[in-house]
């Protein structure tokens, strides 16, 4: 039985891409051809760097999970896969390059063998490094005013014991057999279209050009380790949740002399026991005296920042709504604020003492009992609500 790629890396199907790179770099330490014993350590060597190469690339490691070893192997061999479970190569349905045909057709091929249009790939050269994503909890005092935040990410960091070279400093050095140094090698496929030259990184030297007679021991030749690292993230006044706040090149490091990733941070604004958001509006419910609502009165209401207060009119219904104008969120990166809207409740009194009896007795003994409701009264509550 054929030896899969997560076979060969000693790992399960469902490992992540930092358990992935882990096993390979401890498997690289014993299999080496440059520091190994072992008889079959290049052959074994070049096992792990492809299997690294396909699981550590998305795409290639859907194709795989789909087709295989076997036919993932072949229709590689073969310049591709159709990325549906067949290989890639003349035929199907709609045109002679399948699905949709013309030209769409034909920038499918070059995206299936190359991952783009043209002859040299898109994978040649260092490689940038991939984007890190976290997430970050703040309160709504926070989302007003503006903050800073430590978040702390796991990602891989350069090596602090061979500065990222991934070999000791007097290690002895050598040109690369496999791209004579240039740190590239080019290979010629046999396409539906004619003969394409593909030129990507070595793989053999990782794009040095040179090989060295041993590896750092701390990351294993890679340049890299996994570290837990503490980052200051300025959170500006007036973010909602959801939204994604960017760090440049904090993310996971790239090839030599390529640029890091950047690291995404997902912003979770936490719920208010006293308002509730709607973009920059918040909406806070207050609840009323019958008297207050009947008389008129100055009430005091919570904001984000302490308190305002504002007259209630006499009359008032119980669900009527109140505009204070500048008195909700910051518009984020720009000037002004939302509004605060108060919503009012009448509440009625569970409990009266003898004295607040008699006066309710006397107000509906005086007719109070009947209600006199102006016309449109019932759409204007239900337009409060």
């Amino acid at each position: 039985m054929t030896e899969s790629y997560y076979d060969v890396l000693g790992v399960s199907r469902d490992a992540d891409e930092s358990e992935i790179k882990q096993a390979y770099r401890e498997q690289v330490k014993k299999y080496h051809p440059d520091v190994s014993d072992e008889p079959d350590a290049e052959e074994q060597f070049k096992k792990l760097q492809q299997a690294k190469e396909v699981l550590t690339d998305d795409e290639k490691r859907q194709a795989y999970d789909q087709l295989g070893h076997e036919r993932f192997t072949q229709a590689e061999k073969r310049g591709g896969f159709d990325g549906q479970g067949g290989q890639g190569g003349m035929g199907g349905a709609g045109g002679p390059f399948g699905g949709q045909g013309g030209a769409g057709g034909m920038n499918d091929i070059f995206e299936q063998f190359f991952g783009g249009m043209g002859g040299q790939g898109g994978r040649g050269g260092p490689q940038p490094g991939q984007d890190l994503r976290t997430r970050l909890s703040i309160d709504l005092e926070d989302a007003y005013e503006g903050v800073e935040k430590q978040v702390t990410v796991r990602r891989p960091e350069q090596c602090p014991d061979c500065d990222g070279s991934g070999h000791p400093e007097d290690a002895d050095v050598r040109t690369c057999p496999e791209c004579n140094g240039q740190g590239q090698t080019t290979r010629t496929q046999q396409t539906p279209l004619g003969r394409v030259q593909q030129t990507q990184t070595c793989r053999r030297c990782g794009g040095d050009g040179e090989l060295y007679s041993e590896n750092c021991d701390t990351c294993g030749g890679q340049g890299e380790v996994e570290r837990n690292a503490t980052l200051t993230v300025n959170v500006p006044a007036g973010i909602r949740s959801g939204q994604t706040l960017r760090m440049d090149g904090e993310g996971a490091p790239g090839d030599r002399r390529a640029p890091n990733g950047d690291l995404l941070i997902e912003v979770d604004v936490t719920d208010h026991p006293d308002f509730e958001r709607d973009g920059d509006d918040l909406h806070h419910r207050h609840a009323i005296s019958f008297p207050q609502a009947t008389f008129g009165d100055t009430i005091e209401v919570p904001t984000v920042t302490g308190s305002a207060e504002f007259d209630l009119p006499s009359g008032t219904q119980s669900g009527e709504r109140f505009r204070l104008q500048g008195k909700g969120m910051p518009h984020l990166r720009g000037r002004g604020h939302g509004d605060l809207y108060v919503t009012v409740q009448v509440v009625t009194p569970d409990s009266l003492n003898e004295e607040q009896r008699d006066a309710l007795e006397a107000f509906a003994e005086a007719g109070g009992e009947e209600i006199d409701v102006e016309q449109g009264f019932f759409e204007k509550l239900k337009n409060s609500f």
